[in-house]
């Protein structure tokens, strides 16, 4: 059996790549969609939220069936359903299909993500929290340029259902890899409440980790706009879409330095509340500039750089905030508040895009959502009181 955490995080590193490769499918073949299904851009915003909307009204009982039926069952699954989703996404040949099938891979994506982070948690709470984190996280956006790499390449030689098969085939084989090689740890066994699924969890606990939810899903929410809707900006300006796609990789590949390291540094400097403002108001900055350069390429390594060291710090929030017993409902209320945010944003880039017909609007959005991170982290810290001395009401 595997006993070293930091074996087990590679396993999950590997694993977790599946989420961000699926995710960015949409995203890769947006033009092929709009002009084969006769959609509109919003719809198209409405396909790449749609992963994230089951979060809404299912990340909280994701971690409380993994509190139930064990972390590896659950997250085995989420995969099960993300194979699933992208097969029927590939044989749509309508907007319905296509929606049903993102919507299966979104479920079963909530299900897998909610109770990947807790497992990290329960090898890392008290030890490396903050740079364990930041190696998890960079698994997202690795798979995201993996996918910006080759998917827009594999629609321009096959068209995009092949993609969604492609997407399908990754999740699998993380599913084998899951099975063959991750374990629990021991300590958690005496947390864990195999005859019951009870959500109780005190307002001290609640209030805290919401914000740091709000603050996670703003974050991500406007990395998203960033790597979803800067292609389409760049490719008006005459660039193509392999080039474009390719360019906004770089910043993404440069995260993948960047998020453990960052991680590690904030870990071992401190300050990790002064590091999140800091490094998101730089994003914000490089975002809000990226319409008014022509090749952006030293912005996009500004975003892939600046959002390292702030992301670990972000994700190890919820563990400051909550008592072992309580990760299962914590980790569900902390992904409910990602997932509507995750959600919505696209949506709401879709319809700016379409109402001001500029494909600037969009990355604008995105730089907003990580002004608003440093907000919800204001009053993260309001509401994060000491544990021990806060009143014990529940919600």
């Amino acid at each position: 059996m595997i006993e070293s955490r930091w074996i087990v995080l590679g396993v999950l590193f590997l694993v977790r790549i599946s989420i961000g490769f699926q995710f960015q499918s949409v995203a890769s073949v947006s033009p092929f969609l709009v002009d084969q299904l006769s959609i509109s851009y919003a719809e198209v915003g409405t396909l790449i939220g749609l992963f994230m909307l089951p979060g809404v009204v299912i990340a909280l009982p994701s971690g409380l069936l993994g509190t139930r039926f064990g972390d590896k069952r659950v997250c085995v699954v989420g995969l099960v359903l993300m194979v699933f989703g992208g097969v029927l996404m590939g044989f749509g040949q309508t907007y319905t299909t296509v929606f049903a099938g993102r919507l299966l891979s979104g479920i079963g994506a909530v299900l897998f993500n909610v109770i990947l982070t807790k497992m990290v948690t329960d090898w890392f709470a008290g030890k490396e929290i903050v740079t364990a984190m930041g190696v998890l996280l960079s698994s997202w956006p690795f798979g995201i340029a993996l996918g910006l790499v080759v998917q827009s390449a594999v629609a321009s030689a096959y068209s995009w259902p092949p993609v969604m098969y492609l997407s399908s085939g990754v999740c699998a084989a993380a599913f084998a890899l899951l099975i063959a090689f991750y374990r629990p740890p021991t300590s958690t066994a005496n947390v864990q409440e195999p005859n019951r699924v009870i959500y109780k969890l005190p307002w001290r606990e609640f209030a805290p980790v919401s914000m740091a939810g709000i603050a996670w899903g703003s974050f991500n929410a406007g990395l998203v706009l960033f790597f979803s809707f800067t292609p389409a900006l760049l490719t008006g300006r005459g660039m193509s879409a392999t080039d474009a796609g390719a360019l906004v990789s770089v910043g993404l590949w440069v995260s993948l330095i960047s998020l453990p390291l960052g991680g590690y540094l904030t870990q071992r400097v401190g300050w990790p509340k002064a590091t999140i403002a800091i490094f998101c108001l730089l994003t914000a900055a490089a975002m809000f500039l990226l319409p008014f350069v022509p090749i952006p390429l030293e912005l996009s390594i500004l975003v892939g750089l600046a959002i390292g060291p702030s992301a670990g710090a972000i994700v190890a929030l919820p563990a400051n905030a909550l008592s072992a017993e309580n990760r299962g409902a914590g980790f569900g209320v902390f992904y409910i508040w990602y997932y509507a945010a995750m959600a919505i944003a696209p949506v709401l880039a879709g319809l700016g895009r379409d109402m001001t017909g500029s494909a600037a609007t969009p990355v604008v959005i995105g730089g907003m959502m990580f002004v608003g991170t440093v907000f919800a982290l204001a009053v993260y810290s309001v509401f994060n009181t000491d544990r021990a001395t806060s009143p014990a009401s529940t919600v």
